[in-house]
């Protein structure tokens, strides 16, 4: 059955996020290096955009590396660094011919600086597009954002920019890597990990979850179908009863 036929356009997640993981047990299984692995999860990184574009899904934001990752072995970490300069420069166009802006968050200054570069230069060159925002989440963790956060926010009360009594949530969005984004409303992760993993923790408060066993680089459109459909049959009360929604 075409599963595309069974979702709701009207009740789509506005905001999606993926945690990208199994890139190195799938090279495993195959007999790869993990090296071999990245490069097929890009494969999967293309279909994704383009279907979440083309279902009009307004934000999708990947986890492409983590500020925990920079522990791996320096030959995969310059790997990675290498594919995703290669990925920028390839899938502009991709970008541009889907109307689809990019967006970066995370501490993106520990970044090699030809990586620094050419993330901008697409950023700059897609800054106009409106169809879809498309944000990677690089050099991210999600308590490092929250101590930044926490520091601004404080530096702000002691130079008495804000007070103390005027502190909410709205006040902790705008010092957030996330400031023009809205909450997400569905979080998938991939290879069958049960984890969150310093990822938008802030952000996710409400977010429906979905884990899958596939794979990343085994992550193609219909994989991305049934986590929506799955999103598409809960009730998201949001502290609310169900007599409250209905």
């Amino acid at each position: 059955m075409d599963l595309l036929k069974k979702i709701d356009t009207t009740n789509l997640p506005k905001h999606l996020s993926i945690i990208m993981d199994g890139n190195g047990r799938w090279a495993k299984k195959q007999g790869f290096i993990r090296a071999i692995g990245h490069e097929n999860g890009t494969k999967s990184v293309k279909t994704t955009i383009e279907t979440c574009a083309k279902l009009g899904i307004e934000f999708l934001t990947l986890y492409a590396f983590s500020t925990e990752n920079w522990n791996r072995p320096k030959l995969e970490i310059e790997t990675l660094m290498k594919l995703l300069v290669n990925s920028l420069k390839k899938e502009l166009k991709t970008l541009q011919d889907n109307n689809i802006k990019l967006n970066a968050i995370g501490n993106l200054e520990q970044l090699p600086k030809t990586a620094q570069k050419e993330l901008q230069d697409v950023i700059e060159a897609t800054k106009k597009n409106t169809r879809m925002t498309l944000t990677l989440a690089l050099s991210y963790g999600s308590r490092e954002e929250i101590v930044f956060a926490i520091k601004n926010i404080s530096d702000k009360v002691k130079n008495n920019i804000i007070s103390i009594d005027s502190i909410d949530d709205s006040i902790i969005n705008e010092h957030l890597y996330t400031r023009n984004l809205p909450d997400v409303d569905l979080l998938i992760r991939t290879s069958g990990e049960h984890r969150i993993s310093n990822f938008l923790l802030w952000q996710i408060a409400y977010a429906e979850l979905y884990f899958t066993d596939v794979l990343w680089p085994d992550f193609k459109e219909q994989d991305l179908y049934e986590a929506i459909i799955s999103y598409q049959k809960r009730e998201r009360r949001f502290g609310k009863t169900s007599e409250q929604i209905k």
